[in-house]
């Protein structure tokens, strides 16, 4: 059968159920195309086909059986390289952990592969998740399926450009800044982040643990919704867990694709706009909100005013937390081991040569400034202020939803930008994350959907945000959006993506 990387995730798993495909040849499908075009796009940074075959035959069989399975079973996925594997290399995207081969899974991969979905292989990544368009990587930069010459957005962006190159129909990704979010929008796929605690951080190497949250990253909003069901719920292991079940993201979707979003209130965040956004971007933004009021839906205009300090106190809270978590990296318990050239081999020479060999420039940019944030004499002038701007930030969230169901605005403020042209100005990068930021300092859950082509033929997201544990609003939203305007475009967006160029001959395109 021809095709069957383009189809979405729940048809896959509706031809599954009926037997009119197999695991087994789902996840070849992917393991070609993946070999067709990932030296183009290098998405992945390893891959397992004797894993991802097996565990596919094992999923077969188990439906041979007659098990009752969920509804993803035998759906092909990739994980992004920050969450531990058992039994395979894990290395964040960092020379520091080149050779970690992790003793356990994390808990949503455990739960991938007790709900017998084969992994495919681990998506490329920035160092640490320390990026916002994955060429802090120490393996090399993934580009961007749209335009191989451009970003694919980061730190995830292996993982959206591998579901954007339909090398895999889902991914797993990590939302610390907007890692999932960010790199949705610009290659024209869907990514969530889910309320924090929702979705368990087991297992998720930290960079900074008040902010990371796990996600899921798809071509649909239902097949985003889909996953999200699958990897939530409490999790013992991780005391920032909520213990309370998944809201009913997948149904929520469904609703949304009917068109039910008539009296849903819906406000523009007044500071996400404006000056430092894309034109482009900011036309097919308004263009979305007219569909959404077409539907019924009432719009009006927000103001949150502590967001414009938003960025600021991440980039102190971001790596006061990361300096404290990367300290673990010291050359005696955790990485790879170096030995200095010159001079005695003490604690400190072997952890200084450790750290100088083993990471990148961006992460040891942020410990340095995590670390001078927390030092005596300046934590109250920096981090304690910060996490002041963070209340304040709650604040202005909780009051908006005293007059809104969901916010929204531009997931990111232009499309993707080329490969190099910000490496050597830091803060042009981080003005990526400009509009994800606040919903991770607030903890609360956020969407971005693809919303139409730029003037320069590339992707814009459609960023929604819902109060925390109203995660089932995203998906309303956002399926409502996505069926109108893809009725308007004559199919999903990626269908209008340029062909990659393909290494063999075939590949399930």
């Amino acid at each position: 059968m021809t095709g069957l990387t383009r189809l979405s995730a729940a048809e896959m798993a509706t031809l599954l159920r009926d037997g009119e495909v197999s695991s087994v040849e789902l996840t070849q499908a992917h393991l070609n195309r993946i070999e067709a075009v990932d030296g183009a796009v290098h998405a992945f940074l390893q891959t397992l086909p004797k894993v991802a075959l097996a565990e596919a035959k094992a999923a077969d069989a188990a439906r041979a059986a007659g098990e009752d399975l969920p509804e993803l079973a035998g759906v092909p996925i990739a994980v992004k390289d920050v969450l531990a594997t058992k039994g395979l290399k894990t290395t964040c995207g960092s020379k520091i952990l080149a050779n970690w081969i992790p003793a356990y899974d994390a808990t949503v991969v455990r739960k991938l592969r007790e709900a017998r979905l084969p992994v495919l292989g681990k998506t490329n990544m920035d160092e640490f998740a320390m990026g916002s368009s994955t060429e802090h990587s120490a393996y090399g930069p993934t580009h961007n399926p749209w335009d191989l010459e451009r970003i694919p957005g980061g730190s995830g962006g292996g993982s959206a450009a591998a579901v954007a190159a339909f090398e895999a129909p889902l991914a797993l990704g990590s939302d610390t800044g907007g890692s999932i979010r960010q790199p949705a929008a610009v290659t024209g796929t869907v990514g969530a982040k889910p309320t924090y605690g929702q979705v368990s951080r087991y297992g998720l190497v930290a960079m900074a643990s008040s902010l990371d949250q796990v996600g899921p990253v798809a071509r649909n909003v239902l097949d985003t919704a889909l996953l999200h069901a699958l990897i939530g719920g409490h999790d013992p292991k991780d005391m920032t867990s909520l213990n309370e079940p998944v809201p009913p993201v997948a149904d929520a979707a469904r609703q949304g694709l009917a068109g039910d979003v008539k009296g849903m209130r819906v406000g523009i965040v007044q500071e996400l706009g404006g000056r430092g956004y894309q034109p482009g971007v900011e036309d097919r933004f308004h263009e979305a909100l007219e569909v959404l009021r077409h539907l019924g839906a009432e719009i009006e205009t927000v103001s949150c005013p502590s967001f414009r300090f938003a960025l600021p106190a991440y980039y102190l809270i971001m790596p006061s937390e990361a300096s404290s978590n990367l300290a673990r990296f010291d050359a005696m318990r955790y990485g790879i081991r170096v030995e200095p050239d010159a001079g005695p081999v003490t604690v400190e020479s072997v952890m200084g040569a450790t750290r100088e060999a083993g990471f990148g420039p961006e992460v040891k940019r942020r410990v340095i400034l995590g670390t001078y944030a927390l030092s005596a004499g300046y934590y109250d002038a920096y981090y304690g202020n910060a996490l002041k701007v963070r209340t304040l930030i709650q604040r202005d969230f909780e009051n908006a939803w005293e007059d809104v169901d969901v916010l929204v605005s531009p997931t990111s403020p232009t499309t993707a930008f080329k490969l190099g042209e910000k490496l050597d100005d830091p803060l042009a990068m981080y003005l990526a994350d400009v509009a994800t930021i606040p919903s991770n300092l607030a903890g609360i859950p956020g969407l971005s959907v693809p919303c139409g082509l730029a003037p320069d033929g590339l992707p814009v997201g459609f960023q929604i945000l819902a109060p925390a544990r109203a995660d089932a609003f995203l998906y309303r939203v956002g399926g409502a959006l996505e069926a109108v305007l893809e009725d308007q475009w004559g199919g999903p967006l990626l269908d209008r993506a340029p062909a990659l160029p393909v290494a063999t001959e075939g590949a399930d395109q």
